[in-house]
């Protein structure tokens, strides 16, 4: 019988069972090969060692090359990358593993050295980023955080071509082998971009009213869904209420009414028929919790599978799917210090700790040669 049993039931999602309610969420690394931004041998192994979760979601790839806001960031928009991903799904797949692609658009948040031919990062609107940066390559294996520019506001054409490079991503997906797609409409990127009225001042249809703000996420899930089926489709948000630290990088766009905001965005998942919700929540010291009413709202409204991610520990997971809240449980940190996480949480096994200066860039250090709990018993006893 192992520890925390609720966390190892299996679940159907899309078409495959998952071993286990445990996931490996979206991680960014930055160890995609340089030139071309294509994942390597090293990936392969990185992901392939944790395999024993119920679900893979990959770190975040951009769909295109003006959706890229970090260097070393893998793409799925050319055939080498996609034969660089295939690598990836094979190696997950010779363990029994389940591995979603997620697809990511940075938006604003990006720099002139990242974008083809020097230009403005693109956004829902010409305002600038603030208390959020870019990574940029100053040598090789060097680089260093910026502030984005000012963006340049898309036009609804282009708004229309990049819901097509969404639908195109997936179809790359899907042929590197993927069992599903994520759409990464978190962490202030273009998709929360457009859905907060923070970011989004247009006065066309794609701004204004909180429909009009959420139509780029519902063009965007009918287009992928309809490549992939919508059972295989996750949707990302990050979801903060007040209290949240604002000048912590990554944490999102804070609305005036995120309940009102995301219970909406959730329903526009709901009548696509998505097959997961991700929401992440924040993760650093002192980070107020989601309202319970809020869960069970999240609950209600959405018939899917639900996924949490944020700083839990194997005990607070459990319980949050044997309250029925959650369905899946992410575990960021402690899965990239600990490659048999499932196997350590069900045999109450120490965790090893992680090394905070190899999580961006780099090669093995950090990425694949943290141990095993039985190699590094194994260690002690010699």
């Amino acid at each position: 019988m192992s520890n925390h049993p609720s966390l190892f039931a299996p679940l159907q999602l899309g078409g495959r069972l998952l071993k286990n309610r445990i996931v490996l969420p979206p991680l960014t690394r930055q160890r995609a090969a340089q030139p071309g931004d294509v994942a390597t041998d090293l990936m392969a192994a990185y992901y392939r060692q944790r395999a024993g979760a119920g679900l893979i979601v990959t770190e975040g790839t951009q769909i295109e090359p003006r959706g890229k806001g970090y260097a070393w960031t893998p793409g799925i928009h050319d055939a080498a990358q996609i034969a660089g991903w295939r690598k990836v799904t094979e190696a997950v797949h010779a363990e029994g593993g389940v591995i979603y692609a997620q697809l990511w658009h940075v938006g604003r948040v990006s720099h002139h050295a990242l974008q083809p031919g020097g230009g403005a990062p693109v956004a829902p609107s010409a305002i600038q980023a603030h208390k959020v940066k870019a990574f940029i390559e100053t040598g090789p294996g060097a680089g260093m955080l910026v502030e984005p520019p000012v963006p340049r506001a898309l036009s609804v054409a282009e708004i229309g071509e990049i819901v097509a490079l969404y639908a195109q991503a997936a179809r790359n997906a899907l042929a590197a082998g993927f069992d599903g797609v994520e759409i990464h409409a978190a962490n202030g990127y273009l998709v929360n971009q457009f859905i907060s009225a923070h970011a989004n001042q247009r006065t066309d249809e794609y701004g204004g009213s909180l429909a009009n703000r959420l139509r780029f996420l519902n063009e965007i899930v009918q287009a992928v869904a309809a490549v992939v089926g919508p059972e295989r489709l996750g949707v990302r948000f990050t979801p903060l209420f007040a209290g949240t630290d604002e000048d912590r990088v990554y944490i999102g766009l804070v609305e005036d009414d995120p309940h009102t905001t995301y219970l909406e965005a959730i329903a526009v998942l709901e009548r696509a028929g998505v097959g997961y919700l991700s929401i992440a929540e924040a993760d650093w010291d002192n980070a107020p919790d989601l309202p319970p009413a809020f869960r069970r709202a999240v609950r209600d409204t959405f018939s899917g599978k639900i996924l949490y991610a944020g700083r839990y520990t194997a005990e607070r997971g459990a319980r949050l799917v044997e309250e029925g809240l959650a369905d899946l449980i992410a575990f960021g940190r402690p899965f990239i210090a600990n490659p048999d996480l499932p196997q350590r949480i069900a045999n109450g096994w120490p965790l090893n700790p992680l090394d905070a200066s190899t999580l961006y860039g780099g090669a093995e250090a950090g990425l694949t040669d943290y141990p095993t709990y039985a190699h590094s018993t194994q260690g002690e006893a010699a």
